[in-house]
This record gives C-alpha cells, sequence and structure tokens, in this order.
C-alpha cells in the first residue's frame, strides 16, 4: 500500500439515538448514564466507534438535531459529568465517541439566533440567512424554507423545521466560532465528528443553490485545517447528492477535507426519481446491485473512502421495506449483513440492527412523533389524501420506524425504561430482544459479531479489489481480490429459492448464515441463503 492506513478503516461503528438506546431514570428517554451502561454489550459485539446522535442543549422539536447550545448538555439525557464519564469508559473499552456535529443550523433558541432577532444592526445577525423577501426554496420537513421575523420584517431562511434557522457560512466569525466548539471537544477526546447535511453548508440561497455549492470544499479544507487535521479522527459527513467523483472531493487524503461520506443513492431506490420519499416502490434489485458495485469499484483506495450501511435514525429498517421480517427475519438480517459487511468501507450498525429489529406497524398518525412525517400528514390531507393512505407510507418509511425504543429483553418494555417510554415498544420485543440474541448462539447478533471480528483480521476486506459477478437479478454475488487470492460472497436478495453457476472452485469457508456449499459450479440456493468462500479459478 502506498497510502497511510487509518483506524477507521478497519472500524465498525455502532449508530446509538440515545432518546430510544437505555433509560437509566424511568423517565420513558433514553440517556448518558444509559448508554455507558450498555458498554459491555457493546464491546461483546465488537464495535470499534459509537456514533451518538445528539446530546447536546436542545429544545427537541428534532429530537436533537436543533441546538441551543453546543458545549452543553440536554437535560433529558444528563449532564457534562455524564458525557465525561461515557467518553472515559468507552475508551476502556476500546471504543471511541464520534459526535453528531450540527452545523448547517442551530435552534431558534440559540444564543446567537436570539441576539440576531433584536435587530438588523445586530453583531449576530448576519451569523444567519436574512432576506427581505422569500424565493421559491422548500423545507425539507414541507413548507416554504423562508419564516417570517415579524419585528423586523425580513424572513430568515430553515432548510429544515421553522425552529432550525440555517447558518449563513459565508461569515467568518460563524466559521470560527463552529471551529471552536469542534475544538472544545476534540480537547475532551472524541474520536471524530459525523457531519449532520455537511453539503449544505456551500448554500447559495439566491441562486437557490442548496447541496455542494461553490464554496463547500473550500469551508471543509478550512475546518479541516482549523480542527481535526492534524489529529487521528473520524470525519464521516451526511452528503445526499454525492457521486463516487464528488465523494472523492471529500475524502481523498491530500484534498484534506473528511475520511470518508454517507452517500444514499442507493437509499433512493424506495422511491422514483425526483418524487418524495413517501411515494414507495418496490426495490429494483439490478438498480441496487449496479448502485453499491458502481461504489466499490469508482472510490478506489487511496482515491477516497466509502462508508456501508443500510439502516439509521432516518431511515425505515432494511429488512421490513427491502427484505422479509417475517418468515425469513433471521436469514434476511445475516444476508443483508453478509452481503454489506465483506465490502470495502467503513460499516455503520444502526442501534437493534444487530438484533434483528422491524418497522412499527403504525395505526393512526397520534402514534408518530416525528416532525417529518407529522408535517407530511397535514400536508397529504390537506390535499385530498386518505388517511389510511398515507399511513401506509409512514409505515413503510416514516422515520420513527428507527426510532423506536431498543428492544433489550423480555421484561415490560422491552428493558429500555421502567417508565412510559416517550415512543411505543414494537410489541415483537418478547422475541426480538438482545438477551435472546445473546442465549442463542445462532443468533443475528453473533453473525454481526464474526463479520466485525473478520473485517479487523482480514486485509482483504478492509483494501481488496471489488468484482460484480454476472447473475440473475435475485442473486447479489461478487469476488473481492486481494494479493493473489479470491473471495466469493453470494447472497440470494429475495424470499424464491434462485440458482447460482460459476467456474470457481470452493476452498476455505468463511461464514454463511445457512451453510457454505461443497460445490460451486450450480448451487441452488434457498430464500435469503449468504454465504462466503475462498474460492480458486479454474
Amino acid at each position: 500500500m502506498t497510502f497511510k492506513k487509518k483506524w477507521w478503516q478497519t472500524a465498525v461503528a455502532y449508530q446509538v439515538y440515545p432518546r430510544s438506546f437505555q433509560d437509566s431514570d424511568g423517565d420513558g428517554i433514553g440517556d448518558i448514564k444509559g448508554i455507558t451502561s450498555r458498554l459491555n454489550y457493546l464491546e461483546k459485539l465488537g464495535i470499534t466507534a459509537i456514533w451518538l446522535s445528539p446530546v447536546y442543549a436542545s429544545p427537541m422539536d428534532d429530537n436533537g438535531y436543533d441546538i441551543s447550545d453546543y458545549e452543553d448538555i440536554a437535560s433529558i439525557f444528563g449532564d457534562m459529568a455524564a458525557m465525561d464519564e461515557l467518553l472515559a469508559e468507552a475508551d476502556k473499552h476500546g471504543i471511541k465517541i464520534i459526535m453528531d456535529l450540527v452545523v448547517n443550523h442551530t435552534s431558534d433558541e440559540h444564543a446567537w439566533f436570539i441576539e440576531a432577532k433584536k435587530s438588523k444592526d445586530n453583531e449576530f445577525r448576519d451569523y444567519y440567512v436574512w432576506r427581505d423577501e422569500p424565493n421559491d426554496l422548500t423545507s425539507a420537513f414541507s413548507g416554504s424554507a423562508w419564516e417570517l421575523d415579524e419585528a423586523s420584517g425580513q424572513y430568515f431562511l430553515h432548510l429544515f423545521s421553522k425552529k432550525q434557522p440555517d447558518l449563513n457560512w459565508e461569515n467568518e466569525k460563524v466559521r470560527q466560532a463552529v471551529y471552536d466548539m469542534m475544538n472544545f471537544w476534540i480537547d475532551k477526546g472524541v474520536g471524530g465528528f459525523r457531519m449532520d447535511v455537511i453539503d449544505l453548508i456551500g448554500k447559495i440561497p439566491d441562486d437557490e443553490i442548496t447541496g455542494n455549492g461553490p464554496k463547500l470544499h473550500d469551508y471543509l479544507h478550512e475546518m479541516n485545517q482549523a480542527t481535526f487535521g492534524d489529529k487521528d479522527l473520524l470525519t464521516v459527513g451526511e452528503t445526499w447528492g454525492a457521486t463516487p467523483e464528488i465523494a472523492k472531493l471529500y475524502s481523498a487524503p491530500e484534498r484534506e477535507e473528511l475520511s470518508m461520506v454517507f452517500q444514499f443513492e442507493h437509499i433512493s431506490l424506495s422511491h422514483e426519481p425526483d418524487q418524495p420519499k413517501w411515494d414507495v416502490i418496490d426495490l429494483d434489485k439490478s438498480k441496487l446491485k449496479t448502485i453499491i458495485s458502481k461504489w466499490q469499484t469508482d472510490l478506489a483506495v487511496g482515491q477516497g473512502w466509502n462508508s456501508l450501511f443500510w439502516n439509521n435514525h432516518d431511515l425505515p429498517r432494511a429488512i421490513s421495506i427491502w427484505g422479509n421480517d417475517a418468515e425469513y427475519r433471521v436469514q434476511c438480517a445475516k444476508a443483508f449483513a453478509i452481503l454489506l459487511h465483506l465490502m470495502r468501507g467503513t460499516p455503520f450498525i444502526y442501534q437493534g440492527e444487530e438484533i434483528g429489529m422491524t418497522n412499527y406497524p403504525f395505526e393512526t398518525i397520534d402514534q408518530v412523533e416525528d416532525i417529518e412525517s407529522v408535517n407530511m400528514y397535514a400536508e397529504r390531507l390537506a390535499q385530498g389524501y386518505k388517511p389510511e393512505d398515507i399511513m401506509v407510507s409512514i409505515r413503510a418509511v416514516g422515520r420513527d420506524n428507527a426510532r423506536t425504543p431498543m428492544q433489550w429483553d423480555a421484561t415490560d418494555n422491552a428493558g429500555f425504561t421502567t417508565g412510559q417510554p416517550w415512543l411505543a415498544v414494537n410489541a415483537n420485543y418478547q422475541t426480538i430482544n438482545a438477551e435472546a440474541a445473546l442465549a442463542d448462539k445462532d443468533s443475528i447478533f453473533y453473525t454481526y459479531q464474526k463479520l466485525i471480528a473478520l473485517r479487523k483480521q482480514n486485509d482483504w476486506i478492509v483494501y481488496g479489489d471489488y468484482e460484480l459477478l454476472e447473475t440473475s437479478d435475485n442473486v447479489f454475488a461478487y469476488l473481492r481480490h486481494f494479493e493473489g487470492r479470491q473471495y466469493l460472497v453470494v447472497v440470494n436478495f429475495s424470499d424464491a429459492t434462485a440458482l447460482f453457476e460459476s467456474q470457481l472452485t470452493g476452498g476455505k469457508g468463511i461464514i454463511a448464515n445457512r451453510q457454505i456449499p461443497n460445490d460451486l459450479t450450480k448451487v441452488l440456493l434457498q430464500p435469503w441463503d449468504a454465504f462466503a468462500i475462498e474460492v480458486v479459478s479454474d
């Protein structure tokens, strides 16, 4: 290798959504002490880092992604002493804490915005984006992206909730304040940052440019140099519009920006191009293979770095929307894991994924907390949609599907809380829970554990080349090539049997969710079969 290896290339990260992970004080809301209490579980799984969704002070209009003080902790999650303890205890378990950095916007209750609203001449006015007249930009949470401030007669920009005003990154004082805050957390010993909607900070609102603005990469390079550039930290940008070429701009080492990006091209396959995510369509498996393979081949080692994920706090459970979370739930969850974790990139596991948690069967809007879903429901109701049709969309792709409390055991509220949970626990917790998974040596948990261990022990997984094999649509098969050796991964991505044919000769078995075949010339795959094996070509 001619490039410098980094710890985060062999890492596996685990996203914790604090509100839903573990409640330590019985108020029904997960907290920092709850996370600390579960570090033994996470160490057993084998993960290297925790991506911690926001725990900063916040009025919680968007569950913490609306920050009122970047250097304080929301009281519902604990205090700074609890945060310091989590950092120290995680370090003892060999786990780094990756903070969620939300700097495209703040809360409207942040001191900067409170000052900015006082007058047009206030020194903080230019920390945000103000215009005399709105244009056609829309909010990701429905409606206009502009809100009138009646006191001054001007409109401020909010690409998300009206309680999340956008920061003006053209203002050097804003940038410096953000860098000072990042260094505050770096000094505390965090292992890096996941950067929320970071591709929006270069926006040019007057030209209706939001993502990938012309100054975006200048800002990120400046951030790198002012904060983490000389530190060994993991930095990952949430970049919805990224292509492999754009990803290289973010993550090529010589550019000195970020470690890697989250790209969402595969996630967009749940709906028609340029249509709302709520209008769900069947997965085109051929397109899925093409997109995932493109990111494996086009983002070559040394040219950039990719992340690998199926799930996060904004997405439905992958096995529910694209798999079979009923009859084949266990096989399906293992197949998703094997398919992804043997690819090149840094894997991110979302809490509960490792035990096969599923979407929640929401029946009415009263059961939903997510602001995006609630706003969409009201908007579509006004447009004449039937309530039952809107709920079909929310059950499929609503963000609360990922946010139901972690299912720890079969006791009341799945062991998440002794109180009333902030969001209902899925009724299937009595059979789908971590305690049951740990007791079953053939559980989904141990498949994830083995995959994490394999990545730590095998450079072919981390750095090897990738080759997609030609198969039927339902079969996803690829080879990894490394130092003259080949490794075959085969997954039947369906509920039906499927045939896999090859001229390969099998060698050492690596992992499987049923069994590894002896003969690779013709393999009749059962639904959701998945295996990996070292092979030789005839």
